[in-house]
């Protein structure tokens, strides 16, 4: 394995595509169950949150399609999914509001961040909204590019 920082607090990933595809209404934290194998991966941050999305089974919240690779010095005789669904952990009233909204048209919940809080407890900030139109990213693009072009011409004087 080459060298790669193991990560004792902040950011593991961070899903910048989703801001972009979806029009955020609302945050919100949750903790995930994890394996200690998952925890160590994470720590040296071998994921992909890209393609990640909660959905509402049994009662309980399960962050699905979000791959958590394995490490290449792990027990190779241990069955290891990279893609296992995983329980948010969130409280029975957030629970209750975030399938609430996921009953909506369009509604969406989606990963924005992975992070380890400064207590060393993995975190997920969860994003809620709607999936954007073609317009609308174009608009977003505009944006940007106009934000960027300010900050040019203010740098220069």
């Amino acid at each position: 394995m080459n060298k790669r920082t193991l990560i004792k607090s902040g950011t593991v990933k961070e899903n910048r595509k989703a801001r972009f595809e979806y029009s955020m209404e609302d945050t919100i934290e949750a903790g995930v169950a994890l394996t200690g194998a998952e925890v160590k991966s994470l720590r040296f941050g071998m994921a992909n949150i890209s393609d990640g999305f909660v959905q509402h089974k049994k009662g309980n919240l399960i962050l699905s399609n979000v791959v958590i690779m394995k490490l290449p010095t792990a027990n190779a005789a241990v069955y290891y999914d990279e893609r296992r669904y995983r329980q948010l952990l969130l409280h029975r009233a957030q629970i209750k509001r975030l399938v609430g909204k996921l009953k909506e048209k369009g509604a969406t919940i989606v990963p924005l961040k992975m992070y380890f809080n400064s207590r060393g407890k993995l975190k997920v900030l969860l994003g809620i909204g709607h999936g954007k139109q073609v317009r609308d990213k174009r608009q977003t693009i505009k944006q940007r590019e106009w934000d960027r072009e300010k900050a040019r011409v203010l740098k220069k004087k």
